[in-house]
C-alpha cells in the first residue's frame, strides 16, 4: 500500500512540475493567465501540491519561509497533570 501511495505522489509531483514548467507554452491551462486574479490560481496550485510531494518525500521547502529566530526555538514544555483521583 506504501508503493502504490508513493507513486501516486510521485507521478503528481512530476505532473505539477511540467504543469509549471509550461511545455505546452500556455496552450493548455485549467484557467487562462488573462483572467485577472483568478488566472495565477492554478499555478498557485500546482506550486504547492509541487512542495507537499517534495516534503513527502523528505525534501522540506517550508524552512524559506521561516523567520531566522523561528527555527532556533525549543518547542515549549508542557506537563500532564491527571486530576482524576
Amino acid at each position: 500500500m506504501k508503493f502504490i501511495r508513493d507513486l501516486l505522489v510521485l507521478a503528481s509531483g512530476i505532473l505539477s512540475a511540467l504543469y509549471l514548467l509550461n511545455i505546452s507554452f500556455g496552450v493548455a491551462e485549467f484557467i487562462p493567465d488573462n483572467i485577472p486574479i483568478f488566472g495565477n490560481l492554478d499555478e498557485a496550485a500546482a506550486t504547492a501540491l509541487l512542495i507537499n510531494c517534495l516534503a513527502y518525500f523528505g525534501i522540506d521547502l517550508g524552512h524559506f519561509l521561516r523567520r531566522k529566530g523561528e527555527a532556533a526555538k525549543p518547542e515549549p514544555k508542557t506537563h500532564d497533570i491527571d486530576v482524576s483521583k
